[in-house]
């Protein structure tokens, strides 16, 4: 039900459109916290979940600088000499990871020619340059990757396009092709583990799942749950817990990601009943018998009916890309999923790692990531006229954060919450071109759209006349439907309308196809806003920002900091 201070007012049965509500006058100023945080219900339909645990660990570590340097230029890597410098990056990467501990490969200023993969697949490397403006470290990447082996990292994904025939279809573009397997995967600078599995895609490809222990019970949200035999964990091990639905389209757990409703679940929920339908990525923090206590809050319960266990995980830690530009030539728009593969970042298969002070420039995908837990991306940007797929994009991971990003270049995925992604949060980002929420059907939940601004020039018009746009335009297959479970929030909003509505008169955001139990709080801008959100979500302080708790991620850190 929506609460505070938005009307609604029901269409049909469909969703939801809360009519425009101006702020609340100053007399009601010492209410700073809307109700889902001062005076949360005592039956939890308004439960939130705790994010601040997303980023490098947790959220409380702070990123290390990394004294052991390898210099580039020892290896031959000379900046704006217009000499390939690929071969001597490698060498240089290849030998720090020979080394032991923490090394930070460094460049010098200047501009450097990278025309294959740069491949990091040890922990405790740090791809560093002199920073990402004037004066900084620049890596030119003329060719695409479409033109660059890949060693047969992406055979799985090229033979599942092919036996699925995965196509992109637009008759009036006359265009029916493959889906370019770079759409989503890869990178010039690609993270992972050696020989990992970062996504999974033909059954045939799956590797047994390497099980430590039974978890006996837990509660979703609490940090400490029950194992049948402590024997085989440690203090400081990092596993991953697992959640199957081994019991059809009506499984407890599909219940307890989608609650009570009517939205059609998508046949992939139960049709590979023998691979994890959640994963989260955790470690050990302390042993008492039987009891556990876990880096971060249960995902979901551990019961009779929902069942889950530890399961080891292939995985990296410390690695980190910092103080870099990234550089793509002009280059056309090929089409949706049609991508030649000008992709800066793939970060994969890393537990506490960090991408930071990074611009990326006429990119396909500025970062793309897949298999992570506790990874901090952060003060990115993003830039050109070229049409991106991605800017930074968050899928299959846990507990991810992306804060200070500034999209200025037009992508179809502005802010993506992905496959399979949970407890992620985009923070203080700013989109000025294009923008999009796209929360992407395939299981996502949990995560939070959290102090976002964007900025929008309305692209519909209502039959009664009042402008529109498409703000959550989600993609996914419908296999995967419906967009996300629950719990999925959007935090203070800042919808600013660069252009098409009269001050004054209102603007309707649409978030047409979306998931259940959605969270839109302290939605505002500088016009009226009236929102359509079908299924119907809660709804606090709709043209309201939230003053007294501006991010919800360092509100809820500070809280969780100040229990200690």
């Amino acid at each position: 039900m929506s609460r505070g201070f938005a009307n609604t007012l029901k269409t049909g049965g469909l969703g939801v459109v809360a009519i425009a509500a101006m702020a609340a006058p100053a007399s009601a100023a010492a209410q700073w916290l809307p109700p889902i945080l001062e005076n949360p219900s005592e039956d939890g339909a308004d439960w939130l979940p705790d994010f601040s645990y997303a980023g490098f660990r947790v959220g409380t570590g702070e990123i290390p600088q990394v004294a052991e340097e390898i210099l580039v230029r020892d290896f031959g890597a000379n900046p704006d000499d217009a000499i390939d410098d690929t071969k001597a990056i490698k060498a240089a990467i290849e030998a720090a990871s020979e080394r032991t501990g923490s090394v930070r490969v460094q460049f010098d200023a200047g501009r450097y020619l990278v025309s294959e993969i740069l491949w990091i697949s040890r922990s405790g490397i740090v791809l560093s340059g002199m920073g990402a403006g004037e004066k900084g470290t620049e890596l030119y990447m003329p060719r695409p990757l479409d033109q660059v082996d890949d060693g047969g990292a992406l055979d799985e994904l090229r033979t599942y396009l092919v036996e699925n025939d995965k196509r992109e279809r637009q008759k009036d573009a006359n265009l029916d092709v493959l889906f370019s397997p770079w759409s989503w995967s890869g990178g010039f600078i690609w993270v992972r583990y050696p020989e990992g599995r970062h996504a999974t895609y033909l059954e045939s490809h799956d590797r047994p799942i390497r099980k430590v222990v039974e978890i006996t019970s837990g509660l979703r949200g609490e940090r400490q749950l029950r194992v049948a035999n402590p024997s085989a964990l440690a203090v400081g091990d990092v596993f991953q817990i697992h959640w199957h639905n081994r019991a059809g389209s009506e499984g407890p757990l599909i219940r307890e990601m989608y609650g009570d409703t009517d939205e059609k679940i998508g046949s992939r929920h139960w049709e590979l009943p023998d691979r994890p339908l959640v994963r989260q990525a955790t470690r050990i923090e302390r042993i008492d018998g039987n009891l556990v206590t876990i880096s971060d809050p249960l995902l979901h319960p551990v019961r009779e009916d929902v069942p889950a266990y530890f399961a080891h995980w292939d995985h990296l830690t410390n690695v980190g890309i910092q103080d870099l530009a990234l550089t793509f030539p002009e280059n056309p728009f090929f089409g949706h999923h049609n991508e030649a593969g000008y992709n800066g970042i793939y970060f994969t298969g890393v537990f506490d790692g960090w991408i930071r002070n990074v611009t990326i420039a006429n990119s396909d995908s500025g970062i793309l990531t897949d298999d992570l837990g506790n990874v901090t991306i952060a003060n990115v940007v993003t830039k050109g006229d070229h049409m991106a797929h991605y800017s930074v994009h968050i899928g299959n991971v846990h507990n991810v954060l992306v804060e200070d990003l500034h999209v200025y270049n037009p992508t179809i995925h502005a802010l993506s919450f992905n496959t399979m992604a949970t407890k992620s949060v985009y923070k203080d980002a700013v989109v000025w071109s294009r923008p999009s929420l796209d929360q992407h059907a395939g299981a996502n939940h949990q995560n939070l759209y959290d102090n976002v601004t964007v900025h929008l020039t309305p692209d519909q018009v209502a039959d009664d006349g009042t402008p529109q746009f498409d703000l959550y335009k989600a993609g996914g297959a419908g296999y995967w439907l419906p967009g996300h479970a629950r719990y999925n929030t959007t935090w203070n909003l800042n919808v600013l309308v660069d252009g098409g509505v009269t001050p004054g008169r209102p603007i309707t955001i649409l978030a047409a196809s979306e998931g259940p139990e959605a969270r839109i709080i302290g939605m505002h801008g500088n016009r009226p806003l009236r929102l359509d959100h079908r299924p119907e979500p809660l709804v606090e302080w709709l043209n309201r920002p939230v003053e007294g708790a501006p991010s919800l991620y360092d509100y809820q850190l500070q809280q969780r900091t100040r229990a200690r």
